[in-house]
């Protein structure tokens, strides 16, 4: 099954790797896959084994004396050892097909023996992109397929090797509860930074805005966007694992799973907040520009009005008319203090012009 929904900036682009007319369930890894990696690690009260195989035939060894068997793989360039995971796990063809197109919305599917799990995993970039992580809950096995390296599970690896908690005392569904709910709570420091940097936008668009405020603006609109949608579908997918009766989901686990949900409605919460900031902080640079222009031409306007009339008196006293023809032709020519009253009036003029703009409040900032 596949994800028609609209791209964000961000997403995984939507390349299906299979052509059409392809048989269902044909698995082709992606053109950018990374390496495969597959770690195991299996648990129980008293004890722990850890291990990064090479072999996956071991596997069957690990899944009869362990009651916990973790497998993580990271990577989806080895096709052949997936499909060697697939046929060890009993994994339906669809479900791995899903799992190597890497543009999947958070879900949950129902198989019978095994629960398949879709949800997304943050990844800190500019901008921002999730990477897809493939869930497989069965009655003692717990199979992650992650897109790429590198993931946010390494606290839940420490709590299984230090038996923190009751993580080596529960089941395979208290370890995906702790793998989802890991997950979730990568996203509130990302989510937190983006709150950070709006506040410093706020105080740059007030003491000095530039154009470049709107690009990033966009920016962060823009991932807090795909936040949301993966929110949205990763809210109702957990919602179904604690509405639905799934048999893999002790009712106790449940439980844990509603802490979960309220997660997402918090990140959902802050997201909606943070896209009202946005549009906020858009609209309070466009008025900052808009004002800093009105001042601009009030300034313009201002010595503009000033100098007209000025212009106009050196423009009266610099017509050549001959006063010798006639005593109304610029008398003031032959008068000893002639250009000092020029200079006078200029500055009479200027000064009543900015008494009566001052009155009128058109010099105040």
């Amino acid at each position: 099954m596949s994800d028609d929904s609209s791209l964000l900036p961000g997403d995984p682009p939507f390349r299906r790797q299979t052509k059409p007319g392809d048989a269902p369930g044909t698995i082709l890894a992606p053109a950018d896959a990374a390496p495969t990696r597959i770690t195991a690690i299996c648990f129980s009260p008293t004890e722990i084994h850890e291990e990064e195989l090479h072999d996956v035939g071991k596997l069957d060894e690990f899944l009869s004396h362990w009651p916990v068997t973790w497998v993580n793989v990271e990577g989806l360039a080895d096709v052949c050892q997936l499909e060697m995971l697939a046929d060890l796990f009993g994994i339906h063809p669809l479900a791995m097909e899903d799992v190597v197109h890497v543009h999947q919305r958070p879900k949950v599917d129902d198989y019978g023996q095994y629960l398949f799990i879709v949800t997304r995993m943050i990844e800190e970039a500019d901008p921002l992109q999730t990477d897809q992580t493939s869930i497989f809950l069965g009655k003692n096995f717990l199979l992650t397929i992650q897109e790429r390296p590198g993931d946010c599970l390494n606290p839940l690896r420490e709590r299984i090797r230090k038996h923190a908690g009751r993580m080596r005392h529960a089941g395979p569904d208290y370890l995906a509860y702790a793998v989802l709910d890991a997950t979730l709570d990568a996203y509130f420091p990302v989510v937190q930074k983006y709150g950070d940097r709006m506040e410093q936008l706020d105080e740059i668009i007030t003491r000095s805005p530039s154009p470049r405020i709107v690009s990033e603006l966009h920016r962060l609109r823009s991932n807090l966007l795909q936040v949301r949608k993966t929110m949205w579908a990763q809210r109702d997918s957990l919602s179904e694992l604690i509405r639905d009766d799934y048999e893999l989901i002790k009712q106790e686990t449940r439980i844990y799973l509603r802490d979960c949900v309220d997660h997402t409605a918090q990140i959902l919460d802050v997201v909606e907040t943070y896209r009202e900031l946005c549009a906020d902080l858009r609209d309070y640079y466009l008025s900052q520009i808009s004002f800093k222009t009105n001042q601009v031409i009030k300034v313009l306007t201002i010595l503009s009005t000033i100098f007209l009339p000025l212009g106009f008196i050196t423009g009266l006293y610099g017509m050549n008319f001959v006063p010798e023809r006639s005593p109304w032709n610029m008398p003031e020519l032959h008068w000893f203090y002639g250009y000092p009253f020029s200079l006078g009036l200029m500055a009479a003029t200027t000064l009543m012009l900015l008494i009566y703009m001052k009155r009128r409040g058109w010099l105040d900032s």
